[in-house]
């Protein structure tokens, strides 16, 4: 079961981040990245009819997980676990560690690439036990936390080996189309669609978005970073309020959700 996260834990500085959002779309294109992820995507989800379900079912279970109730996050991990139990085909099954500890890790990694980005590194201290916390996003769900790499540097050697050795499927360049270019989207989300597409793309290592088959341009990449430092200026200076009202929202939805009804 998992244990509730303390409220000094340096993920909770980190996760309740609004800007952390931009980078849903990497983590979802790297995950499905994984040729067996990818194969559980394709055939137990609506991943083209329902483009925005996969990033808010992550985002419930990890607010659920990092600032829920003890309570609230072993509801929701069950219910994810349970769900996974159902993923399973010839030769791939959710509840394999490693694939478990590949999701996690895209979270993590796009997590510490849009923090360091706008709000600057962490100290190594507090890096180390970021790391170490974001763990939970695995071990939550039963997998063995041997699986998770033991440290940071093993971490960066794992993931570089994931990035360098991963060979997208046409089943994951399919998923990726779908959420890149997504048909169903609600009228009012539209005008962000490029602009989710844009930092998606310009924030994927680039062995994942050349093996995806997505096009990007050293004048494309300046942009990128451009935008990233003007959002370094800004962003801090946003009222706390504001930069937690994703994850505020999330916790409201989830209450409502884990509060039994009244007779």
């Amino acid at each position: 079961m998992p244990q509730n996260v303390d409220e000094s834990t340096v993920i909770r500085r980190v996760a309740r981040e609004g800007l952390l959002i931009a980078g849903g779309g990497r983590a979802t294109v790297l995950q499905n990245a994984h040729p067996l992820i990818a194969k559980g995507t394709a055939a137990h989800s609506r991943f083209a009819a329902r483009p925005l379900s996969r990033l808010h079912n992550t985002l419930t279970y990890m607010y659920a997980v990092v600032f829920g109730t003890e309570a609230q996050a072993q509801r929701i991990s069950q219910a994810v676990a349970t769900m996974h139990r159902r993923v399973a085909g010839p030769g791939y099954s959710a509840d394999e560690p490693a694939l478990q500890v590949w999701v996690a890790a895209t979270l993590y990694d796009t997590a510490m690439i849009l923090y360091d980005a706008v709000l600057g590194p962490l100290p190594e201290a507090d890096a180390d036990a970021c790391y170490q916390q974001y763990s939970v996003l695995a071990t939550a769900l039963g997998c063995p936390r041997s699986a998770w790499p033991a440290s940071r540097s093993e971490f960066f050697r794992y993931w570089n080996d994931m990035i360098t050795g991963l060979r997208p499927s046409d089943t994951s360049r399919e998923i990726a189309h779908a959420l890149l270019f997504p048909a169903n989207v609600p009228f009012t989300l539209r005008p962000a669609v490029p602009v989710n597409r844009f930092i998606t793309i310009g924030l994927l290592p680039a062995p994942i978005r050349e093996g995806l088959g997505c096009s990007w341009t050293p004048r494309q990449d300046r942009l990128l970073r451009r935008g990233l430092q003007l959002t370094a200026r800004l962003y801090p200076h946003l009222p706390h309020a504001l930069r937690q009202a994703p994850k505020n929202g999330y916790l409201r939805s989830l209450e409502k959700r884990t509060t039994p009804a009244r007779p």
